[in-house]
């Protein structure tokens, strides 16, 4: 099977998760802005990180005949400083015109505060400012409803074109949030949170396969670089036809990245 990953943070990835997914037919891959594990110091930590994400990750993967983009952004769990946030917002412009990125994110909210809902209004202008798609992590666990709930506020505040939004980590109780308002919606297959494959297909079979893409997300955590693919294979064993299969992990997130003159397979 032919598949996109459209959620994938491979710098805490080791080679032969290239070689893996390259193997189960990956045709493109999309590496968001993340946290790295741990809170970075310096702007000059993130204007290292953002060349690694704009140079030497595309050159890793195009090793295995990959196509490597991008998104960038400061992620929500070290925008609570809102000084700090500007600051590496301030950076950002100058690496939008690589040719890998396809616009900004991931961005949105952790703990749902203040100051991170501050710098998610100035990311998301700043996406509107340069006609950019925007990818938003929604937060973990118990804060995700009210975190769902706010980033959509945000955004129609601010009058996004909801087809050039994804809210990504979406679950059962979030999915209606984000498709209902026009956006996009993201599955994220995690072994010990978010979603399980199974917990995947039933949200496609409960809100329907327009919108709607799947993502492994795979980080420094516990988490599995070929999740979309496994969860492709279960999808055929509930007998879903493999056409509709394709269209969730393969033609859904084409044809949102598409959106973006970069993105080309």
């Amino acid at each position: 099977m032919r598949y996109i990953e459209p959620h994938a943070h491979m710098v805490s990835r080791t080679t032969d998760d290239y070689q893996s997914i390259a193997q189960a037919g990956c045709e493109a891959l999309c590496e968001p802005a993340f946290w790295a594990g741990y809170d970075r110091g310096s702007v000059e930590g993130f204007k290292d990180y953002f060349r690694q994400l704009t140079q030497y990750e595309p050159a890793r993967a195009a090793k295995f005949g990959i196509p490597h983009f991008t998104w960038l952004c400061i992620n929500p769990k070290e925008s609570d400083d809102v000084v700090f946030g500007r600051e590496v917002l301030s950076i950002i412009p100058e690496f939008l015109d690589q040719p890998t990125v396809l616009g900004i994110g991931e961005i949105g909210l952790n703990k749902n505060t203040k100051n991170e809902h501050t710098i998610l209004e100035e990311h998301i202008a700043l996406a509107k400012e340069r006609d950019l798609p925007i990818l938003v992590h929604t937060p973990h666990l118990e804060d995700k409803l009210k975190g769902t709930r706010l980033i959509v506020d945000a955004l129609k505040n601010a009058q996004v074109n909801p087809d050039r939004v994804v809210i990504d980590h979406v679950e059962e109780h979030t999915a209606a949030i984000a498709l209902d308002a026009g956006f996009w919606a993201g599955m994220t297959l995690y072994p010990e949170s978010k979603c399980t494959p199974g917990r995947a297909i039933d949200i496609l079979e409960t809100f329907g396969m327009e919108r709607i893409w799947m993502n492994s997300a795979c980080d420094w955590g516990i988490s599995d670089p070929l999740a979309v693919i496994k969860c492709a294979l279960e999808m055929k064993k509930r007998q879903h036809a493999g056409e509709l299969v394709e269209k969730v992990i393969y033609e859904n997130p084409r044809s949102f990245l598409r959106q973006s003159p970069n993105f080309t397979l």
